[in-house]
């Protein structure tokens, strides 16, 4: 009875060949799931890390912009403000120029403007040139809208380079009102008023006269005595002073030393 039982093949034990398979089986499915969770895990661990990494580059990129306009806005802000000063400097600049041009004539003598503002020692020192005469004539004028009556009281004088000289203008105000005038003047040949030097006049200052009042104006001047020693004055033997006069209103423009506005 017991040898039938032992001999089925059903009670016997495996063989070692079959056992060994099963197990590598079992092993290769282990790994494979060990692999697969591994894998899950590092993706997990890293995809974070990578969205964190991203998010900062983002934020670091956002705040190298602001950081770029606000320095445009502040370069901006400088340029306009160099502009906006350098508008006000030449409109300052314009106001300036007739009265800086006045005072470069006077001092040069340019345009046929009468040099001005002299020491008096220079004066009491210079040495007349006698053997050369220089007439000296006078002219005077008034704008239109100017209602004086104004004129010189000489035609003419003589003088010599080195010798000082007197004259008068006069100017009457025939209205029944009060009118403030202002003069300029020049001298003809242009290229003679640098040695044409007055030590006082009534120009560029404001004269008023009460109705029907009348005044007489000096004139104190003297021709430089270097005057003889320019080559270009060699044939120069007259010269002629002229003035003037405009209404002194807000915002009247007067002309200029040895030019005129057209």
């Amino acid at each position: 009875m017991l040898l039938p039982l032992l001999l089925r093949p059903s009670l016997r034990c495996p063989q070692p060949s079959v056992l060994l398979t099963q197990c590598i089986r079992t092993l290769r499915c282990d790994a494979a799931k060990t692999l697969r969770c591994q894998a899950e895990h590092l993706l997990r661990r890293r995809l974070p890390l990578r969205f964190h990494t991203q998010n900062r580059g983002t934020k670091s990129r956002n705040r190298k912009t602001k950081t770029q306009e606000e320095e445009w806005k502040t370069r901006n802000k400088t340029v306009l403000t160099y502009i906006a000063a350098a508008g006000v400097g030449m409109i300052g600049l314009s106001y300036a120029a007739v009265p800086l041009y006045r005072l470069y004539c006077q001092a040069s003598g340019l345009g046929g403007t009468a040099v001005a503002g002299h020491d008096a020692d220079l004066v009491e020192t210079m040495k007349p040139v006698k053997e050369r005469v220089i007439r000296i004539t006078f002219n005077a004028d008034t704008h239109a809208s100017m209602q004086w009556n104004f004129r010189p009281q000489q035609t003419e004088i003589f003088v010599v380079p080195g010798e000082t000289a007197l004259a008068f203008y006069r100017a009457k105000n025939p209205t029944d009102k009060p009118i403030i005038g202002i003069s300029t003047y020049n001298v003809v040949p242009f290229d003679a008023g640098q040695y044409f030097n007055k030590i006082q006049c009534f120009c560029f200052e404001e004269q008023r006269l009460n109705p029907h009042e009348e005044v007489d104006m000096p004139v104190f001047f003297y021709i430089d005595p270097e005057f003889d020693e320019d080559p270009r004055m060699a044939r120069v033997d007259t010269i002629t002073l002229s003035y003037t006069f405009f209404e002194a209103k807000e915002g009247q423009m007067l002309s200029l030393p040895g030019y005129s506005y057209k």
